[in-house]
């Protein structure tokens, strides 16, 4: 190498390392200046009343509606009459596909586009054979001064009661917006179903049929997690979904000729079958770093102790590493690339006969800006074995569309945010399962994912598992969460 040329770049890393001290010192938050806002009353003990009797209704949605239970949804529709009497009595309710309810409370600006707040009243069924590990019965809501258990503490009766919550005690108050406020109660979210008998899909045709176009929708996908790593971070990241990921399930099979297996070939179906799972997993869908995620990673690494700064100060020219690294993780390549599982196999129905059909079923979790296309693309150029089948299953989506965060909406929650919770760090994320708000994008760009209670990151993973329960002391700020949106996101 040419010494000018050798001294030149040695020169450059040299300025390079001694200006990280000082880029490290500045890569900080940018100040947040929050006026404190008046407080807001909440009736704790009512909602704590409500939410445990709440979990009581066995709210579980099938995929094919004829088999619900339509007497549990609809004595669960008395029960939220019985407790919300000015909700009833104030706001205009209407009945969409049986299950899903639409409440509309009328503002004084008709010239201005609605909110709208969404949560679904159905749950999840407890897993076979797991109910004697729970601590307590799981539909009976026990409140035992520390936490409310059971199916749907979380998941999310919690956050519906907790809108509901905030909207009695508003009218309570004798509020009344300015924009219309939409309350809408989906009844089937958690089947999965992406056809027209899916509530969220159902209410938003009923929408766009008024004409309704939605300012904003605030829905479940996020949370409050502490981020706590001592002597670098001890924060609180309140996690906004921008977008979600999309959702497919495709059948991979192959035949063969079939027969007693006492003569069997030397490759089976199911021997060919296992040619095609490794050509499908030693080709995973390439990673990279979206914006969404370098706004995520730039929050956290500006809030990090100065020493840590050393590093999170440089993360651009980091990027092709960390992006590496995080594909190995399953965890943080969800966040980064379209993944995806090979979930259940069928082969032969007897042990001593051939199988003439070999199947397996991939699940793929699509990233923004690929699709259910792109999908069967890649099986059918990655898979060596050209006569294998390939078949999209009903149910997919694709991914939704990514909410902007320079908006008025977004800025409202990470407001409200900042003014809650001097700790508060809010960025936007990708949304890894799926929510009905994404149902929504025909009558609204602006979405956003969010359930305002602070929970441990091994407490949220009793969401849809064993001993789901919620903490009482995350109840109240929740409430009075949905009360300021709702006061300043239905202003002009």
């Amino acid at each position: 190498m040419d010494k000018k040329i050798k001294y030149t770049l040695l020169a450059a890393l040299g300025a390079a390392a001694a200006a990280v001290p000082v880029k490290a010192t500045l890569f900080k938050p940018e100040k947040v200046e929050v006026p404190p806002m008046e407080d807001e009353k909440v009736d704790l003990n009512r909602f704590r009343k409500n939410l445990s009797d709440a979990i009581k209704f066995k709210t579980i949605a099938d995929k094919e509606a004829a088999n619900t239970d339509w007497t549990v949804f609809d004595a669960f529709h008395d029960f939220l009459k019985e407790r919300y009497p000015l909700m009833h009595e104030k706001l205009e309710l209407t009945v969409i596909a049986r299950g899903s309810l639409v409440f509309r409370w009328k503002g004084t600006r008709s010239d201005l586009d609605p909110i709208a707040l969404l949560s679904h009243q159905d749950v999840v069924p407890i897993s076979e054979g797991t109910l004697d590990d729970w601590k307590h019965d799981p539909f009976e809501g026990v409140d035992d001064g520390e936490f409310i258990w059971g199916r749907g503490a979380l998941d999310m009766k919690n956050h519906l009661i907790g809108v509901l919550e905030s909207v009695e005690t508003l009218l309570s108050e004798g509020f009344v917006p300015e924009r219309d406020v939409y309350i809408l109660l989906g009844h089937n979210e958690e089947v999965m179903c992406a056809t027209s008998e899916n509530g969220a899909t159902c209410i938003c045709n009923y929408l766009k049929e008024k004409g309704v176009h939605l300012d904003a929708i605030i829905d479940e996908g996020g949370a409050i997690l502490p981020v706590e790593v001592k002597g670098v971070i001890n924060k609180h990241l309140a996690g906004i979904g921008v977008a979600e990921k999309g959702y497919a399930d495709v059948e991979v099979a192959v035949t063969a000729k079939g027969g007693h297996s006492s003569q069997a070939p030397n490759h089976t179906a199911i021997g060919h079958l296992a040619d095609v799972i490794k050509d499908i997993e030693n080709h995973q869908f390439k990673a990279k770093m979206s914006p969404m995620m370098r706004e995520l990673f730039d929050k956290i690494g500006r809030n990090c102790t100065y020493p840590a700064r050393l590093v999170t100060c440089n993360l651009k020219l980091l990027e092709p590493a960390l992006t590496k690294a995080m594909s190995f993780i399953p965890p943080a390549a969800s966040m980064l690339r379209t993944t995806f599982g090979i979930t259940m196999a069928s082969g032969s129905p007897q042990a001593n006969v051939l199988p003439q059909r070999a199947s397996v079923t991939v699940n793929f979790r699509m990233f923004p800006g690929q699709t259910v296309d792109d999908v069967l693309e890649h099986l059918h150029k990655v898979i060596k074995n050209k006569k294998v089948e390939i078949n999209l299953l009903p149910g997919w989506k694709n991914p939704s569309a990514v909410s902007p965060t320079d908006t008025r909406s977004f800025k409202v929650i990470e407001k409200i945010c900042h003014s809650m919770d001097d700790k508060a760090v809010v960025a936007p994320y990708l949304v890894m399962g799926g929510t009905d708000a994404c149902h929504y994008q025909a009558v609204c760009e602006n979405i956003y994912r969010y359930s305002p209670f602070l929970v441990s990151t091994s407490l949220l993973l009793t969401t849809h598992g064993t001993n789901e329960r919620i903490p009482v002391s995350v109840m109240e700020d929740a409430v009075k969460f949905f009360k300021r949106y709702i006061r300043l996101a239905s202003a002009e």
